[in-house]
This record gives structure tokens, C-alpha cells and sequence, in this order.
């Protein structure tokens, strides 16, 4: 708002400036065009302040009177010291005539008679053709200023129509904001706004369709089973049967619970009104520990190697979702390392980075981008399939809601090396 207003206010300025200019150099223009009439003036001050020099000081104002009821001029005789302003005095001491504007539109033309007295002849009025110029001047000037208005002003109502179109279209949902407005425009910061919040609208319904076709297809399996094991439970013949289709239950309420709880914790990463709770952590001590704690339920061939910088011991971040990031990026590379996983963690240039790699088979470039998104998993032999498709796509939306980003790259250990990185200085997470 600061910058349109001053953008405004300079044009303003600067069209003040160039059309009093302009209008300076008509009014220069015009009073060239009287002079003839201004040299008649200055010849006659001349002559009557030569012929007054004859006469009697004692007698000057008399014969000044007797010489304007003759024909009609106005005169006055002044002295010295009625006049002021230092540029006129030093014209009428080198003997020239000099003007003088009075009250009213009357303008008097001056010629020196001698060292203390000065004659005054009243110029011809021409105030009514001056009068329309400057009318007319002015007209200009004010449609200068319009115009002028109207060609800054334009561009922005035409951009405001085409996003309030666009507005109105997404409203009527048409979840694509199309609004073309050039980056020059005023109204660009917002319209890149509305895009950004129109993308954030469409990902997010998006997510939840994912989320209820995901959660429907995950839950109706573990169901089909249960309802089988009651039936198998309601035909038992021995307590031992009874106890094996309870068991097989009970795995699949812990299985149901497991869903709900991972798709709780990424809904409650979607919303807009998640806040962090921002604290200093010491990252030598919690980065090992969480590496300790996932390699309990690692595979005994895969090891856990951590190298954390030794002034990781103020890391400010909200402590729960970057436990969880880095419990969810361990998991996720245990599961798929052959025998080697390693965690850095650094800061470099204001920003940590948390870096998480495997010598498995790595990711496939094409689907590094989708992997982070909810309900995706790479695995297609659904035995083999472990999670719901949602250790990764907490991750990321951990890591934005602190202003940061994640990434996938090839691994010096040969398999896929995820990369976390944000801001040492939060002030507050947004996504």
C-alpha cells in the first residue's frame, strides 16, 4: 500500500511540476505579445518624467494632478521610500522604468524624475482578456490532472474486474484461478496471493478426497477380516479357537487405530490455524537418542550412524513435528536400506539441515515429488506394503509449517538422500 500510494503521489507531483511549467511559458508567451503596448507605456513614463524635471518641486504634485484629469490616466507622485524591494529602486536609479503590480489587477508603470521623487502612470487594464487565458489555463491544468488520474488509475480497475472475475468463478467452484495479470500490475502481490490461496483450496480438497477413498479402502479390509474372525469365533469349538479369532481382532483394531491416528495427525497439519510451539533443543542429544529409539525395531543387519555439529545445541524448532519428521525419514529408510542408514544434522547460512540417506535402492527421479504427497506409496506388491502412505507427506508439511522445505536427492551411500531444511529464525509457522 506504501508503495502505491507514494508511486501516486510522485506522478502527482511530477505532473504539478511539468504543467505549471507549461502554463509559466504561455503566460511568458502572452505577455510577449503585449509588448508593443508596455513600450508605449515606458516611453511615455519617460517623456512626462523628463518634462517634470522643469518644474518646480513645490509644483510637481499639482502639475501631476492637472496632467491626469487631462487625459484621463491615473498618476501618482511618490518619493523614494514608498517604494519596495531592492530590484525595482536599483532599476529607477539606472533610469529605467520599472513596473510595479498593485491591489485589484492594477499594474503602474514607474520612471524616476530625480534623486527623491518617482512618477507612477497606471498601465491600461487588460485584466478581462487575461482573465479568460488564465480561465482557460486552469481548465487545462485540472484536465491535465485527470487524465493523468485516469491513466494510472485505469490499469488497476481493468485488473481488479479481471480478479474479481476470476474470484467469482473460483467461488463457483471452478477450482482453477485463472486471472491474468502481469507481474507490473499494482494489483500483482495480490492476485499472487489469491493463486496461492486458490492452489492451497484445490490442494487441500484434493487431499481430502484422497484421505476418505484412502481411509474407506484401508478400513474395509481390516473390517472384511474381523467380520470373518467373529464368525469363525461364533462356530469355535474350543476356547483356544475363540482366543486365536479375539487376537486376530485385536490386530485389526490396532491396525484401524494406526490409520486413524496417522490421518489425525496429517489433518491437523493441514489446517490453517496450526501454531508452533518454538523452542531452543539440543540436537546432539536428541538426534542420537531418536536414532537409538528407531533402531530397536530396525532389522539387525542395518546400523544407525548420526553426526551431529557440536553447536546444535540451541536449535530452535517446534520439537514435536521435528521429532516426528525425523522419526518418519529413519522409518522410512530403515525399511528400505540394505544395511547402512546415516543422519547429519548442520547448520549452514542461517538455516539447518537435516539430511537423511540410505544405501537402498533409492527413488526413481520421477517420483520424488509425488512420494511426499498423502496416500502414496511406491511399493506395488501389497504384501509388502507397510504404513498408509502418510510418513512422508507429514514430513513435508511438518517442515513448511516451518517455513522450510524438503527434497529428495541420490545418496553418497547409493540410495535416496532426503534433505530437510529451515529458517534458524522462526517467527511463526505458516504453510
Amino acid at each position: 500500500m506504501t508503495r502505491h500510494f507514494l508511486g501516486l503521489y510522485l506522478l502527482i507531483v511530477l505532473t504539478l511540476a511539468v504543467v505549471s511549467w507549461g502554463q509559466d511559458r504561455v503566460l511568458e508567451l502572452y505577455s510577449a505579445a503585449e509588448a508593443p503596448e508596455d513600450k508605449s507605456m515606458r516611453v511615455a513614463a519617460a517623456a512626462l518624467a523628463e518634462g517634470l524635471r522643469t518644474v518646480p518641486q513645490a509644483e510637481r504634485r499639482g502639475a501631476v494632478a492637472d496632467l491626469a484629469r487631462q487625459s484621463g490616466v491615473d498618476m501618482e507622485l511618490f518619493t523614494t521610500a514608498d517604494i519596495a524591494g531592492a530590484d525595482t529602486l536599483e532599476k529607477l536609479e539606472r533610469g529605467e522604468t520599472a513596473a510595479l503590480q498593485g491591489s485589484r489587477g492594477r499594474r503602474w508603470s514607474m520612471r524616476r524624475i530625480d534623486a527623491a521623487n518617482i512618477l507612477a502612470i497606471e498601465s491600461p487594464a487588460s485584466g478581462a482578456h487575461r482573465s479568460a487565458l488564465d480561465w482557460l489555463l486552469t481548465l487545462l491544468f485540472y484536465a491535465a490532472m485527470a487524465l493523468v488520474l485516469m491513466l494510472w488509475i485505469w490499469p488497476l480497475a481493468r485488473d481488479l474486474r479481471t480478479l474479481e472475475r476470476a474470484a467469482a468463478r473460483f467461488g463457483d467452484r471452478n477450482w482453477s484461478f485463472e486471472a491474468r495479470i502481469k507481474p507490473h500490475s499494482q494489483i500483482y502481490p495480490l492476485a499472487r496471493t489469491f493463486r496461492r490461496m486458490a492452489e492451497r483450496i484445490d490442494r487441500l480438497i484434493g487431499s481430502h478426497k484422497d484421505m476418505s477413498n484412502a481411509v474407506s479402502h484401508e478400513i474395509r479390509t481390516p473390517l472384511s477380516r474381523m467380520q470373518f474372525e467373529i464368525e469363525l469365533a461364533q462356530r469355535a469349538q474350543t476356547l483356544g479357537e475363540v482366543e486365536r479369532s479375539l487376537g486376530n481382532i485385536k490386530a485389526d483394531i490396532a491396525a484401524i487405530d494406526g490409520l486413524v491416528r496417522a490421518t489425525l495427525e496429517y489433518a491437523i497439519l493441514d489446517r490453517a490455524d496450526v501454531a508452533l510451539q518454538v523452542g531452543a533443543h539440543d540436537f546432539t542429544v536428541l538426534v542420537p537418542a531418536i536414532a537409538e529409539y528407531v533402531g530397536r525395531a530396525a532389522r539387525p543387519e542395518v546400523s544407525i550412524r548420526t553426526q551431529v555439529e557440536d553447536d546444535a545445541r540451541e536449535v530452535l524448532c517446534d520439537l514435536h513435528l521435528i521429532e516426528s519428521v525425523l522419526k518418519n525419514l529413519l522409518s522410512n529408510a530403515v525399511r528400505y536400506a540394505r544395511g547402512e542408514v546415516a543422519v547429519t544434522f548442520r547448520s549452514r547460512a542461517g538455516h539447518y539441515e537435516l539430511l537423511v540417506e540410505d544405501d537402498g535402492p533409492g527413488i526413481p527421479e520421477p517420483d520424488r515429488e509425488r512420494v511426499f504427497h498423502s496416500f502414496v506409496q511406491l511399493e506395488r506388491d501389497p504384501e509388502r506394503r507397510q504404513g498408509y502412505g502418510l510418513g512422508l507427506a507429514i514430513v513435508k508439511r511438518a517442515v513448511e509449517w516451518h517455513q522450510g522445505e524438503v527434497s529428495i536427492t541420490g545418496s553418497m551411500l547409493g540410495g535416496a538422500c532426503f534433505r530437510a531444511t529451515w529458517p534458524a529464525a522462526q517467527g511463526g509457522g505458516s504453510a
